[in-house]
């Protein structure tokens, strides 16, 4: 089959997805990385954006590794094709990676526009807010007696056109954080909706007035998690430049954004 971005993305999305699920040590995560680099470029222009995703995630894996200088390497290959997440490299674990004079200089080569700024910070809030979201929803149905299963609903991703293909990348990574823990979610749920069917089975006292309650209690809580993320939706903030700067200097980020 011919690869085209789209497809690339799909298969970009799913690697990432396992990376999330099973860590860093996942079986072949290094090498589908590598083939997701390996087909972009064959893409020319196009696919560069994804060449430097790949990057990043192997990039990732090297520091998560101890490989100092091998991260680097891939950062600079990544800023090469295109990547300029300047904010996703203030996040804790990066800032001591901050005075490796090659990680500056990569760094200092990334350009970005204001308005595409603002959607980076957008997308990694909404990054930390998923995380928040599944952990309050796995809290709020601790003890639920009914067999419903919830969903976590997610804020849709920006569709507005970047000045600058580099956020594209950003956008990937939001997306595989809200299926990796969408699939988490789910599977706790399918798990104490089927403990509760057998447990309703087994029973002769089964509380079914207090599983009444909770379902409609969940729904409620659905609703208002449905409203919410609808509320988050990025909206493009105007009169945001458009014109290429340099990214804010190392150390002037606050993550989370």
């Amino acid at each position: 089959m011919v690869d085209t971005v789209n497809s690339l993305v799909a298969r970009l999305h799913d690697v990432l997805v396992e990376m999330l699920t099973k860590g860093a040590a996942a079986a072949g995560t290094i090498g589908s990385l590598h083939d997701v680099v390996a087909r972009a470029a064959a893409l020319g222009p196009d696919g560069a954006w994804l060449a430097a995703a790949g990057h990043v995630g192997l990039g990732d894996l090297a520091y998560a590794h101890g490989q100092t200088d091998q991260a680097v390497l891939h950062l600079e290959a990544a800023v090469a094709a295109g990547y300029n997440d300047c904010v996703a490299l203030h996040v804790a674990p990066m800032r001591p990676l901050h005075q490796h004079p090659r990680f500056r200089a990569a760094y200092q080569r990334m350009r970005i526009t204001q308005a595409d700024l603002d959607e980076l910070h957008w997308l990694h809030r909404e990054m930390q807010i998923t995380m928040r979201e599944a952990q309050q929803a796995t809290v709020d149905n601790l003890g639920r007696l009914d067999t419903g299963v919830s969903q976590l609903p997610q804020a849709p991703l920006p569709t507005r056109e970047p000045h600058t293909a580099g956020v594209l990348i950003t956008r990937v990574d939001l997306a595989a954080a809200q299926s990796a823990v969408q699939q988490a979610f789910l599977k706790a749920e399918f798990q104490r909706s089927a403990g509760n069917v057998s447990l309703d089975l087994v029973s002769d006292t089964w509380d079914y007035p207090r599983a009444r309650h909770d379902a409609w209690r969940a729904d409620d809580l659905d609703t208002q998690r449905l409203r919410a993320a609808e509320a988050r939706a990025f909206v493009e903030r105007p009169g945001l430049g458009s014109m290429l700067i340099p990214c804010p200097p190392l150390g002037s980020i606050t993550y989370p954004a």
